[in-house]
């Protein structure tokens, strides 16, 4: 059933059960006639419903096809088995042979195993689960993206039951998270990747204060500074430290020792002090003052660095009350396999903990360019930020998993599910191990075509990982990110510095440095943003470098000098039109001239690409592709102008998949552009990290992908398995598909011709 035929028997079948719906009798007996209505019409010798309870619990509410006294007795946990799967990550599944899926779990009161194919789709309402819907077929059946989507309508209609009260009253479907014998899973928002599995301490740094007036103003002042002093010599003593030497987290508590410094807020606490105030209760009513005075600002870079006036005034507190400034519950005895919990953290506070105890950080707030992320990036520390509440539904010592890849916290997690993330992670290892056998192995197809694999890089931390991973070198290196561990904006000295290192500890391999990328959801302190409907089409990118040419001559002296007697590539990002490109390439052979003139020794060679994001650039590419070196296609952003679909919101981003026909076409007709100019092109957003996308990309006739370092192995392993031939073949006749979206196809490829994914 395709097209027009399953939009036919869609209509139909809601037809039909919008009359039980509105028809006579209870709620169980209208569902027990929707769920065989839905079999019926679906050509399925199965149809069940299961209806969220308490404590996320799925219930079999009714079925067609399974055993009838299984009805109110078979309970999966979210997470549990494959109708588990489909709740905890509210997506729908399909496959062919059920039960051959890990996830896969057996309940002999419901006799289903004598079904093999399974379709389900989770029942949603106001962006939480409250059930799933599945069909089984006892043929290894494929279902198709349009059955898949007529059941997403019906579970549509299924929501209105299942909320109306009829069936479970309203008030369980409210989480009942505040019960801590209950499990408990929690949204929030990846700041850091990786998954840890531990026990919860509970980060909670305010101090009581017992005395708030002083007898005597200077022995308090006194009491102060010497507690300045202590805080001092513990930066000081972590400066010192081997894994601080280098990198931008140096950077972001060099930023911490300039507030730990600033007179303003020092005064502000000695003027309090005068007043007849102790110095606790000095820094606690400037600390509320300022934060009071911040809460009014919109600027997320301002409200961030809140939390780094926060560290400092919990820290000052601890040393007037006597301690060192490491009193933090926890922060002795850490437990080993340890998961912080906390509302928020300063940059300084995460050092308070031992890096090899802890496994992950959970926070009610921050965001990716928190200076604690940033710091816990460079200690390899999965992180969770924003989720709402945590710290009023956990207790410590609950067991939890942190996982960073998904952006979710499970507290107190059955025993089912943390051994899977256990097993997770010692998969994970072992098949790291396996990756590591092919550092030295080249990325070939069976054919043996030569696939270049280059390295995405932010931090000068990440260098280390270029060699470790076998990239041929760095085809992305985010210059933005040391911009957001900074105070200021770096001076043309600073940024030479820390480009040559990078190209120093690239060791020959070469590097492409993307200029200066910010804005949408990357802001700098340097620039006072204003409000913008849709900060992701606005004020960004090569647009504010364009319009501030000062901040991108600099930038570019400091490659420049970087990269006297090597070579460099300079990339721009967000090219629009041909015409931003050749302003951008004007003000770099500017800064070319003026080091020329001035007797500065030059790069060997001066490479200049531009990155491929917004759509409108592909239809300029004959204009474009003989003044440029390179092209890298940036599939994130491109994702979203191509859709017209904004990735920050989760109603939508995953509506579009990157696998659909039109994406492959625009992938294909953009390589076969830049073949005929012989330029080269790669792609170095998400689309090359994952196998199946990369497999894709392949197809559609990229020979270049950067990728983060954990994809490198997964990757290469898929290209060592490819046969390319083949795989151009099948796509060619896959390119003019109506199809939402190309995975299963290719999927299917993969398995058939023994691709590793």
């Amino acid at each position: 059933m395709q097209g027009a035929g399953m939009t036919s028997v869609s209509r139909r079948l809601l037809g039909r059960l919008r009359d039980v719906m509105a028809g006579s009798g209870s709620a169980q007996d209208r569902l027990d006639k929707v769920v065989k209505l839905i079999a019926a019409d679906m050509v399925a010798e199965v149809c069940s419903c299961y209806i969220m309870r308490a404590g996320e619990v799925l219930e079999l509410f009714s079925t067609e096809g399974l055993k009838k006294e299984s009805v109110h007795q078979t309970r999966l946990r979210v997470g549990e088995g494959l109708v588990g799967d489909i709740a905890a990550h509210a997506r729908p599944l399909a496959l062919a042979d059920a039960q051959a899926h890990p996830n896969f779990v057996f309940r002999p009161e419901t006799g289903e195993e004598i079904f093999h194919s399974l379709m389900g789709v989770p029942i949603i309402r106001g962006s939480r689960v409250v059930g799933v819907v599945v069909v089984q077929n006892r043929t290894m059946r494929h279902y198709t993206d349009e059955e898949i989507e007529t059941l997403e309508t019906v579970a549509m209609v299924l929501a209105e039951l299942v909320v109306s009260g009829e069936l479970v009253n309203r008030a369980e479907l409210v989480p009942v998270d505040g019960n801590a014998l209950l499990p408990l899973r929690m949204e929030g928002v990846k700041l850091n990747g990786g998954v840890g599995v531990g026990v919860a301490v509970l980060h909670r740094p305010r101090i009581t204060i017992q005395r708030l007036v002083a007898e005597d103003p200077d022995a308090e002042l006194e009491r102060l500074k010497k507690a300045l002093t202590g805080i001092k010599l513990a930066l000081e003593e972590l400066f010192s430290r081997p894994e601080m030497r280098d990198g931008e987290h140096r950077d972001v508590l060099e930023t911490y020792r300039m507030f730990a410094e600033d007179k303003g807020w020092l005064n502000r606490i000695s003027e309090a002090i005068r007043t007849g105030l102790t110095a606790e209760a000095a820094v606690q009513k400037v600390h509320d003052d300022t934060r009071a005075r911040m809460s009014q600002i919109t600027d997320p870079y301002l409200r961030e660095r809140m939390h780094d006036f926060e560290d400092l005034a919990n820290r000052l507190l601890q040393h007037l009350a006597g301690g060192d400034g490491d009193q933090r519950p926890g922060a002795a005895d850490l437990p080993e396999g340890a998961i912080l919990i906390g509302r928020n953290l300063g940059p300084m506070e995460l050092f308070d903990y031992d890096p090899k105890r802890l496994r992950g950080l959970v926070l009610e707030e921050g965001s990716a360019t928190s200076h604690v992320a940033i710091v816990a990036r460079a200690l390899d520390i999965p992180v969770v930020g924003r989720v709402k509440d945590v710290l009023d539904k956990i207790e410590p010592l609950d067991q939890v998993i942190c996982d960073g890849d998904n952006g979710q916290v499970f507290i107190r997690p059955p025993d089912d599910i943390r051994e899977t993330y256990i097993d997770a992670i010692g998969q994970r290892q072992l098949r790291q191990a396996v990756y590591a056998r092919l550092r030295e192995l080249p990325a070939i197809t069976r054919q043996g075509v030569r696939i270049g694999i280059h390295m995405n890089a932010g931090l000068l931390l990440d260098l280390q990982h270029l060699h470790d991973s076998g990239a041929d070198g760095i085809g992305l290196y985010r210059t933005e990110l040391p911009f957001m561990a900074r105070s200021s904006l770096p001076d043309v000295a600073a940024q030479t510095l820390l480009y040559k290192k990078i190209l120093d500890q690239a060791e020959g391999k070469p590097v492409v440095f993307r200029t200066l990328d910010v804005g949408g959801d990357k802001v700098l302190p340097y620039w006072n943003p204003y409000e913008e409907d849709n900060p992701a089409l606005g004020w960004r990118s090569i647009r504010i470098t364009l319009d501030r040419p000062a901040v991108m001559r600099s930038q570019l002296r400091a490659l420049l000098r970087a990269a006297q007697g090597r070579e460099l590539s300079v990339m721009f990002p967000m090219i629009a039109e041909v015409s931003e490109f050749v302003q951008a390439k004007r003000i770099l052979d500017k800064e070319l001239e003026h080091e020329r003139l001035a007797g500065s020794p030059l790069p060997t060679k001066v490479l200049v690409g531009t990155m491929l994001e917004v759509p409108a650039l592909a239809l300029q590419l004959d204009a474009l592709l003989p003044m440029v070196d390179f092209v890298s296609i940036g599939s994130n952003d491109l994702t979203q102008f191509l859709f017209a679909v904004d990735r920050g919101n989760p109603r939508i981003a995953e509506r579009y998949d990157p696998l659909a026909p039109a994406m492959i076409r625009f992938m294909r007709y953009v390589a076969v552009k830049c073949n005929q100019y012989r330029v080269s092109l790669s792609v170095c957003g998400e689309m090359a990290g994952r196998p199946l996308e990369a497999m894709a990309l392949i197809g559609a006739g990229i020979r270049n992908l950067s990728l983060s370092a954990p994809s490198i192995g997964p990757v290469k392993t898929m290209i060592r398995s490819l046969e390319i031939g083949a795989l151009e073949a099948y796509l060619n006749t896959l390119l003019k598909s109506p199809d939402h979206s190309l995975r299963n196809k290719l999927k299917t490829f993969a398995l058939d011709h023994g691709v590793v994914l």
